[in-house]
């Protein structure tokens, strides 16, 4: 079968470079590792991202957002950032910098339901699922993929299948990574207190703590710990997790109860060292992954699909070969840098509140009261964490 592009991995990057090509008419092939689920809604949603307004306008435009359920959508006005021990603390207020929302939390299972309504629609889309890539060769003008039961050609393949990216391996492109020798544990919970649409965020000892509001009182927590430490919380009694969880907390948020199962997952770090080659890109968490601890990693995906799509749609609109290396390069040298930078400062970030030393602690505590009290800083850091950064996407501008 040809296509124009075949995109390896249905994921969030996945999908939505699926979508914005299949809407601009290319013939484009998805092909995913699992079955499509029966019932995106049926499980617990402990899985959420946290998305930034240009996140959120990518998938606007793409007429994805209004498929959301949504019950499973609550943006949050405010962010609440602290440290122990100390008394730093950081306060982050979406009206400083003129927005309604510094960002949503939206529950994954809801998202990739919306994004199987939206790719049903588009014709020149086909998913190949489940399915494995299981080889890729080259021939003249295409690459074809070897799937366990079938075969594909396309004019461009781009990997979007995750840090484990068989197409980056298939491809030889070389990576750089390793493991923060933590495990995140995450869960559902009910604040009895309500959570005031407010993110928040606490430095303990073993790794950040977050809480992301959701619909109805409830919030997902993301606690990045030592991999002992993880898995003693989620084997824990449900009591007495709620009781660590309060005391992680300092009791801000009142009782804390728990709803549905907990999980937890390895932290790595990756950074492929080209995202392109002849025929071939890397998006997503193919090319990079960071820490959770600012829950960037689902925009940096967002933002690599909307730029790749771009410059495959305007090379596609001048008559150029979308696919050629020359005409890929703008995209990595689009993407490749603001990726880096994400990725060295979360490593900074994870270095200097990671660190167990009275010099660093009295650093930290001063840094987040200074920033705290200095308004052009805080702008700074939250049209940073916001996507509000210099070249977007056009998918992700604001405006008309």
């Amino acid at each position: 079968m040809n296509h124009d592009v075949a995109i390896v991995g249905g994921g969030i990057a996945g999908a939505t470079l699926g979508v914005a090509l299949g809407q601009a008419g290319m013939r484009v092939a998805l092909v995913e590792a699992r079955a499509p689920a029966p019932d995106e809604a049926a499980e617990d949603p402990l899985r959420v991202s946290a998305l930034t307004p240009a996140s959120q306008r990518i998938l606007e435009r793409l007429g994805v957002w209004r498929r959301v359920a949504p019950g499973a959508l609550n943006p949050f006005s405010e962010m609440r950032v602290w440290e122990t021990p100390g008394k730093g603390e950081i306060h982050f207020d979406a009206a400083d910098v003129g927005l309604p929302a510094l960002g949503c939390i939206v529950e994954n299972r809801a998202l990739a339901g919306a994004f199987e309504a939206t790719l049903s629609d588009l014709a020149p889309v086909r998913w190949y699922r489940p399915a494995t890539l299981e080889g890729m060769r080259r021939e003249e003008g295409a690459l074809v993929l070897g799937l366990d039961r079938d075969r594909l050609r396309a004019r461009l393949v781009v990997g979007a299948d995750g840090s484990d990216s068989r197409v980056r391996d298939f491809a030889a492109i070389a990576h750089r990574g390793g493991t923060f020798h933590q495990c995140a544990l995450v869960a559902t919970l009910h604040a009895e207190q309500g959570h005031a649409d407010t993110a928040w965020q606490r430095f303990l000892p073993g790794g950040p703590l977050a809480l992301l509001p959701l619909r109805d009182a409830r919030v997902s927590i993301v606690w990045s710990a030592a991999p002992r430490h993880a898995r003693r919380l989620g084997e824990m009694d449900e009591r007495g997790f709620e009781s660590e969880l309060a005391a992680a907390l300092g009791r801000r948020l009142g009782p804390l109860r728990l709803q549905g199962r907990r999980g937890r997952f390895a932290l790595r770090h990756l950074r492929a060292e080209r995202y392109v080659a002849e025929r071939l890109a890397l998006a997503g968490d193919a090319a990079h992954t960071i820490h959770p601890l600012a829950g960037q990693g689902v925009n940096l995906g967002l933002l690599d699909a909307a730029a790749l799509a771009q410059v495959l749609i305007r090379n596609a609109e001048a008559g150029r070969d979308f696919g050629r290396c020359a005409n890929l390069r703008a995209y990595e040298r689009w993407r490749k840098g603001h990726n880096r930078l994400m990725h060295q400062t979360m490593m900074a970030f994870h270095t200097l509140f990671g660190a167990d030393l009275d010099a660093l602690r009295c650093l930290r505590d001063l840094g987040l009261r200074t920033s705290d009290r200095t308004p052009v800083l805080k702008r700074f850091f939250m049209r940073f964490a916001t996507g509000q950064i210099p070249d977007l996407p056009d998918l992700a501008r604001a405006g008309p």
